[in-house]
């Protein structure tokens, strides 16, 4: 038992959404007979998830910060819709089309940010007001019409690594980014142990470090040969590398610039932060900016995998988005959540979607059961803080070098105490 405790770091409820994530995947292995694990199937389904886990980068940002936004699939479908007839009507280029994309999202997100951080109405009414706006603006835009977008769109959307180099029956391009990967998990967690050296820390033994990295860079190279033995023409897909860059610098600012920190200041304790000199209206409003931003961009690759825009592109995302963070762990209360957690919480719910459609699963039942997984996975950890004890979260926030609350220092008692047996002459004469 201690041996498995200082595998897990001493705790194993921080790896409980990743234990859920290798469960069910092992599960659904089984009672599919070997179809969830075949690299057709793994680039279905990562290509085919991969606008929901970008949205869910930008939600968790909106839950900690204590809000939530309503509107995120009918803003992928309005600036989906306009980017469609721009390059269709106006001739402009692929690359143009994603820029004026992501301004969309930009405006509409100072628009409702605005009205969040300085008007001071619920992120939710404003929201869900943009819910209504927009899904009838892409209608009323597009007059209910499919609009399709040109081939080189299409490559962020539905495009993979192409083939390079010699002909070795792999993808050479998926493969080299699999052996980066592994050596960056290997070269880091070399260079945490010499830093806690360094510091007069000690490191937990060898055996342990080693044994986790392992872990790791197997499950790394497994997923390096799904991607990479597909089928001809298929590789890692080009949406994946977009959420692995958005991963990796938006992991960098929740947990390395005071940006991130001040988001998890507001959610935590408003009153706290504003004592501290947090601007919290200026983070409230570059939260709901960058959820839009993000919401812009998840539209376009959503119409550029289907080939065209359509009336009724982005509903129900924004259900999925927010299940992915909650079951990544994040608190309804804000304050607490990573982007580490949102996209395994995400990647659950892809694979539970996968899997009871392999099985044959009806609609029905599917969102049944997506609906008791969001609540247990929240209950349980509710249960967990109620218990005294740091939820799943926390405990993966404090690997990450973050912190749920924001720390105030304890005020200094300007008023000694007086000594035993000596009578204070304030107030009185000398």
């Amino acid at each position: 038992m201690k041996a498995i405790k200082q595998l897990l770091s001493g705790n194993g409820r921080q790896f409980g959404m990743i234990f859920a994530l290798v469960v069910l995947i092992g599960l659904f292995q089984w009672l599919t007979g070997g179809k969830t694990l075949t690299p057709t199937n793994m680039i279905n389904l990562f290509n085919g998830n991969s606008y929901i886990l970008i949205l869910a980068v930008g939600m968790v940002f909106v839950i900690i910060a204590g809000h939530i936004d309503l509107s995120v699939g009918s803003v992928a479908a309005v600036t989906g819709i306009i980017v469609a007839m721009a390059m269709r009507d106006w001739g402009i280029p692929w690359w143009a089309g994603i820029l004026l994309g992501l301004l969309i999202g930009a405006a509409i997100g100072a628009w409702q940010g605005l009205w969040v951080a300085y008007v001071g109405i619920p992120a939710f009414i404003v929201t869900l007001a943009g819910m209504l706006i927009f899904r009838g603006a892409n209608q009323y835009i597009g007059k209910s019409n499919t609009v399709p977008v040109p081939q080189e769109f299409q490559f962020i959307g539905a495009g993979y690594l192409p083939e390079i180099g010699p002909d070795t029956g792999y993808n050479n391009l998926t493969l080299l980014l699999g052996l980066v990967l592994a050596a960056v998990v290997i070269i880091g967690e070399m260079r945490r142990r010499a830093k806690t050296v360094k510091i007069g820390s000690v490191n937990p033994p060898a055996w342990v470090s080693a044994t986790k990295t392992g872990l790791l860079v197997a499950a790394i190279l497994y997923a390096t040969y799904l991607f990479s033995t597909g089928r001809p023409g298929t590789s890692f897909p080009v949406s994946g590398i977009i959420l692995a860059a958005l991963v990796v610098l938006y992991v960098f600012i929740s947990t390395k610039t005071v940006v991130g920190r001040h988001v998890y200041a507001v959610g935590g304790n408003l009153h706290a932060a504003e004592l501290s000199g947090v601007r919290s209206k200026k983070v409230n409003f570059l939260v709901m900016m960058n959820m839009s931003i993000l919401a812009s961009l998840a539209g376009m690759i959503f119409v550029a995998r289907s080939t065209a825009s359509g009336p009724f592109d982005g509903t129900g995302w924004e259900l999925d988005a927010i299940a992915a963070v909650f079951i990544g762990g994040a608190a309804v209360s804000g304050g607490v959540g990573t982007v580490v957690g949102s996209i395994v919480g995400g990647l659950v719910m892809a694979v539970l979607n996968n899997g009871l459609q392999l099985l044959g699963i009806g609609a029905d039942l599917t969102s049944i059961i997506k609906g008791l997984v969001l609540l247990i996975a929240v209950a349980l950890d509710v249960y967990n803080k109620t218990q005294g004890r740091p939820s799943i979260i926390g405990l993966m926030m404090k690997n990450f070098g973050s912190k749920d609350k924001l720390t105030v220092p304890a005020p200094v008692n300007p008023k000694p105490e007086m000594p035993t047996g000596t009578k204070s002459t304030i107030g009185t004469d000398a």
